[in-house]
Parts: C-alpha cells; sequence; structure tokens
C-alpha cells in the first residue's frame, strides 16, 4: 500500500478516534458509559442530552472543520505565494475580521451581529488588498503581499481606536477575548459558516493538482492549458472565505495554518495532491486536542489562540531548526 495512502487511513481514524474520546470532556464529568448510553438513545436525561448534542457535538465539529479549513488555506497560500511563512491571515483577513467584531462589540450588538461584522470586513480587508495589487488586469504576488501588511496594519490601527474608546469593564474584556479565539460560543444556529468552511475545502481539494503547475513558472503553467490567473484567483478566494469564516466565529486562531502543512510536507513529500488532503486531516486533529485542553486544564475556558501559540511557536522553531540543519549537511 503506498505510504500516502497509509498515512491518510491513519489519519482517519484518529481523528474519529479524537472526535469520540472529545466527548467524554468537560466541565461536565460523564463517563464512556453515560455518553454511549446518550447516543444510543438509552439514556434519556435533558441534561445529558443538552451536554452531548447541544454543546459538545458543535464545539467538535467546529474544531474539526475550523482546523481543516485554516490548515487547507495556509497550504494553498504558500504553494500559490511560493512562500512556506505565509500563512492563512497574510492578506489582512484576521485584522479585519477583529476590527469588525470590535466594532460591532462596541456598539453593544449580539453574538450573531458580532459574526457577520467580523466576515463582512474579513472579505473586505482581503478586497482592498486585491484591488490595491492589481494592475492593468494582472496579478503580482509580491504586489499583493505587500498591499496585505498595508491593509493588515490599517486594520490594526482601527483595532487599536476601537478598543480605545471600549468600555474597560465590559466591552474592551470581550473584545480581547474574541481576538484570543474561542470555541465556547459556536452552536448549531453557526452551520452557514460549517457549510462554506466545507464548501471552500472542498473545492481547493479539488484544485490541488492546480497548485503543482502552479509551483512552476506563469509561462511553463500556461504551456500546460492552465489559466494560471483565473486558477490562482479562485484558489485565493476560497481561502480567504475559509479564513474569513472561521474567524467570524471563533476569532482569531494563529499558528495552525503556519505549521500544520509543513508537517504534512514532511509525513508526504511536497506534492501537493497529498498535502492538501493530509492537512485537512492533521489539522482538523490539531485543532480538536487543542481544544479539548483549553476547557479542561483549568475550570475555566483557556483562549485557543493563546494554546496554539504555545504549541505552535516552538514546534515551528524546531522544524526551522531541523530544515536548516539539512541545508547546511
Amino acid at each position: 500500500m503506498e505510504k500516502s495512502v497509509m498515512v491518510l487511513i491513519i489519519l482517519i481514524l484518529t481523528l474519529i478516534f479524537t472526535g469520540f474520546l472529545s466527548l467524554f470532556l468537560g466541565t461536565f464529568p460523564m463517563s464512556p458509559k453515560d455518553v454511549i448510553d446518550t447516543i444510543l438513545g438509552e439514556n434519556v436525561s435533558d441534561t445529558y442530552n443538552t451536554v452531548i448534542y447541544d454543546i459538545r457535538l458543535p464545539r467538535i465539529l467546529f474544531a474539526i472543520i475550523v482546523g481543516s479549513g485554516l490548515s487547507v488555506a495556509g497550504a494553498v497560500y504558500q504553494s500559490t505565494f511560493k512562500n512556506p511563512l505565509v500563512s492563512p491571515y497574510i492578506l489582512g483577513t484576521s485584522s479585519g475580521s477583529a476590527f469588525g467584531a470590535a466594532l460591532a462589540i462596541l456598539l453593544n450588538q449580539n453574538i450573531y451581529i458580532i459574526q457577520i461584522s467580523a466576515f463582512i470586513f474579513g472579505i473586505m480587508a482581503t478586497l482592498i488588498a486585491y484591488l490595491l495589487a492589481r494592475e492593468k488586469g494582472r496579478l503580482s504576488i509580491l504586489s499583493l503581499v505587500i498591499c496585505g501588511v498595508i491593509v493588515n496594519s490599517f486594520f490594526q490601527a482601527l483595532l487599536g481606536i476601537t478598543k480605545y474608546f471600549a468600555d474597560t469593564e465590559s466591552q474592551l474584556p470581550s473584545i480581547i477575548f474574541w481576538i484570543m479565539g474561542s470555541f465556547s460560543g459556536v452552536d448549531w444556529d453557526s452551520w452557514v459558516v460549517l457549510a462554506i468552511i466545507i464548501v471552500g475545502i472542498s473545492i481547493l481539494c479539488a484544485m490541488r493538482w492546480h497548485l503543482n503547475v502552479m509551483s512552476m513558472s506563469d509561462e511553463e503553467a500556461r504551456s500546460l492549458g492552465i489559466d494560471i490567473d483565473k486558477s490562482r484567483k479562485i484558489i485565493i478566494f476560497m481561502a480567504t472565505l475559509i479564513t474569513a469564516s472561521a474567524v467570524s466565529v471563533v476569532g482569531i486562531v494563529g499558528w495552525v495554518g503556519l505549521v500544520i502543512p509543513h508537517i504534512s510536507r514532511l509525513i508526504v513529500g511536497v506534492d501537493n495532491t497529498k498535502v492538501i488532503p493530509t492537512s485537512i486531516l492533521l489539522g482538523g486533529i490539531f485543532l480538536l486536542i487543542t481544544d479539548d485542553l483549553a476547557r479542561t486544564i483549568t475550570t475555566g475556558e483557556v483562549p485557543i489562540g493563546i494554546l496554539t501559540s504555545f504549541v505552535g511557536a516552538p514546534f515551528f522553531a524546531y522544524l526551522y531548526h531541523v530544515q536548516k540543519k539539512a541545508i547546511v549537511c
């Protein structure tokens, strides 16, 4: 059996096992028997049903889908921009979404308005970067990165102004907690976001062979019959849509889209037809485990962005050290 197929099988089984195990974890204690009886319908306790179906199950699904989405977005960005240090937030999506959420919190809006505002401003930030970088109908990758940095700085400034005017007793803590990321507020009412992310992942997965062609020069790609500009626009749009959707619901979750694609390449090589599916599964597993830690290591809720940074930064430093050593050798 091919190595990549074996890896996918192992990751799928690991994801299923981790997802099932996550049903047991939380501040409300439930034994494996309680969980199994509730799933099989043999336990009629309203409390158990609420904990499993209304709290833990949507949280598990969101962690898996968001982790998969951010990972695949990071993988396609790195391949498209031909830069291993690119993350899903490179075009200002996160800062735009953060400002949108902070603005809605400042105006005392409910959670759904906050999510919609974050999504709209996240897309808007990326669109501004795209329009600034576009020149005579062509899109330069270098120009897009530079414009992304400009837009990111601009929305960071707007976010700073918003925090300055926020009430320090209620609004400012809410803004800061949202920016650090959490799955505590997800429920089935946000199913539209899940659907958008799943569609985006599916399209990027279907286009993964385009990424291999795009790793060549634009002239070589066109000689193979690929409309490089059209493919690049679709890929960037889908990755941005996934990122904005994820950030609008759970806040900013860093390092997932940067680290997971690197791990995938270490496991299956640089072929994007293998890297993309591996990143999808690895990202889901990583963020699910991280969220399990976020809701169990203390009696409160640890922002998941803190944990992903705590795990991701040292691991990325290790990857850099290993790759630098390999180059020197």
